[in-house]
């Protein structure tokens, strides 16, 4: 975890503008606030010596106003800056893992936290944390200027302490480091946890152990929740010891500035500038540290997003191929998932043209991972593979939370009327037209108010509207009636007069009509004509 990392800003290119503007409005505001100690005390010094008021109270008004207008900007573009930096490294993170392989995309938990959660953290530390940055930078060096210029006695004594609060922060950063780390991993086991329990909760209630999962769940909640507290203590330790740091400091100031008042060696002034120049030179790296803890989150959520989309991905392994190419060919096709040590697919080889081929075997074999290596989703660990634009619908399709058009036009532009025949060639145009809203009809997350047979079927429309030379589809007739099944069989066979259908199933009827039968087993591929 590094506390700025430019390369956020090349990957994030949408990011650098709001960050600019708002570091510089960061050091505008020190520059103003070193204004405004000149005027403050030129002011005081005018009621103490009977001189007249008017230019002080003008430039002292002025420079409130000043402030007043930059304070309100630096919060109009910090909430800029943190939306837009926030989208784009989402945007960029989600591209990225819709690039790759599935091989190489992150574990499910760690993508949802990283994606959700994560990348949320950064907006504090692209509002905050980076201009205080860029602030602590500058104005520092603006301020001891200024007091080498009013009084380099005061000056000396800032420089020499000055250094102090970079080194403490320095140290404490480390600590936070640390602690900020355990609660990432904290928090990553409990989502991935939550998650695993979500997805085999049928198998849980019906072996009777869901009733322990909650106990399970409640430990490394328990866990993440002292992990963050033991994070916000340092925080405000750290805080305290910064702020002690800061005081001590202006106090020497103060009390060596009031020596030589007393003394008349100072005029005041003089003294005046000092004591109130001498905190400017403090603060914005009390800030730092600051707004640093509140941060951290953010800067560990960057490194992460950084590590994923600056690794050079693997290229699959994909002979040449033209995107209207009709065909798919295989030749010594084998893939072993990550980490482990019995391929699921071995010396697989397959070649099909234009009309329907059904893949069938056993469960388990790997036939929808053979639908996933042809589609270019996942890199085949041995062999070749060579095909056309691929369309892929698998056994669970995705249909995106919006309208039913939505969910058809993904990835098409196609009109209604083409639309409602695609819909015809499913089935499913008398169901959406009784529909209230039709076409309009709202649709949840992952096609929520459909049954798992219509959400395949929308998704076989979606592909009849596809111009993909090659289609992929795995098990279509799994939720189906056997009405609806005859009628998917019919599409299938219409499309494959011009098209290239590779069709995963169990069902002997697509069987029957296919142009050619492979089928998958440990050993290889078997061809039947």
């Amino acid at each position: 975890m590094r506390p700025f990392d430019p390369r956020v800003l090349a990957v994030a290119p949408a990011a650098r503008r709001p960050v600019a503007v708002l570091a510089a409005v960061g050091v505008a505001q020190g520059a103003a606030t070193i204004g405004t100690a000149f005027a403050l005390a030129a002011l005081v010094v005018a009621v103490v010596e009977g001189g007249g008021l008017g230019g002080p109270v003008a430039w002292l008004t002025g420079l409130l106003v000043v402030r007043a207008g930059l304070g309100w900007t630096s919060e109009r573009v910090a909430a800029w800056a943190g939306v837009e930096v926030t989208a784009a490294l989402r945007t960029v993170l989600l591209r990225r893992w819709l690039e790759v392989p599935a091989e190489q995309r992150p574990d499910p938990d760690r993508g949802a936290t990283l994606s959700a959660q994560g990348v949320a953290a950064v907006e504090p530390y692209a509002a905050r944390f980076l201009p205080a940055l860029v602030a602590g930078a500058v104005v520092p060096v603006l301020a001891v200027a200024a007091l080498v210029w009013v009084d380099w006695l005061s000056a000396l004594v800032v420089v020499l302490t000055l250094p102090l609060l970079p080194l403490f922060a320095a140290l404490i950063g480390a600590a936070t480091r640390d602690e900020t780390e355990r609660r990432w991993e904290a928090l990553s086991s409990l989502a991935g946890h939550f998650v695993d329990v979500m997805r085999g909760l049928p198998t849980l209630v019906g072996y009777g152990r869901a009733e322990r999962q909650v106990e399970v769940i409640a430990e490394v909640s328990r866990r993440h929740r002292r992990a963050t507290m033991r994070t916000l203590r340092l925080a405000f330790m750290s805080s305290a010891a910064l702020e002690l740091l800061a005081s001590i400091s202006v106090a020497i100031v103060a009390v060596t500035v009031g020596l030589r008042l007393t003394h008349g060696t100072v005029d005041l002034r003089t003294g005046l500038l000092a004591i109130l120049l001498a905190p400017e030179a403090y603060w914005p790296i009390r800030r730092v540290g600051a707004e640093f803890h509140n941060a951290a989150d953010g800067a560990e959520a960057v490194a992460a997003v950084l590590a994923d989309v600056t690794t050079d991905p693997d290229s699959p392994v994909r002979g040449p191929s033209s995107p209207d190419e009709l065909g798919v060919t295989a030749r010594g096709l084998g893939y072993r998932h990550p980490g482990t040590d019995a391929p699921v697919l071995h010396e697989v080889d397959l070649e099909a043209g234009p009309g329907l081929t059904v893949v069938t075997g056993p469960s388990g074999v790997g036939k929808s991972t053979l639908l996933e290596v042809l589609a270019g989703l996942r890199t085949p660990t041995t062999g070749e593979v060579s095909a056309g634009r691929v369309h892929l619908v698998t056994q669970r399709p995705f249909l995106p939370a919006g309208t039913l058009r939505d969910a058809l036009r993904l990835g098409t532009d196609a009109p209604d009327p083409a639309l409602w025949e695609a819909l015809r060639r499913v089935g499913l145009e008398g169901f959406v037209a009784g529909l209230p809203e039709a076409l309009a009809t709202r649709l949840g997350d992952d096609g929520v108010g459909l049954s798992a047979g219509q959400r395949a079927r929308v998704a076989l429309a979606r592909a009849t509207l596809s111009t993909a030379p090659v289609l992929l589809v795995d098990e279509p007739t799994a939720h189906l009636d056997a009405a609806s099944s005859a009628l998917v069989g019919d599409l299938l066979r219409e499309l494959a007069d011009r098209r290239t259908v590779l069709a995963v199933t169990h069902r002997p009827e697509l069987v029957r009509v296919a142009d050619q039968h492979v089928v998958l087993t440990r050993a290889g591929a078997e061809v039947h004509r």
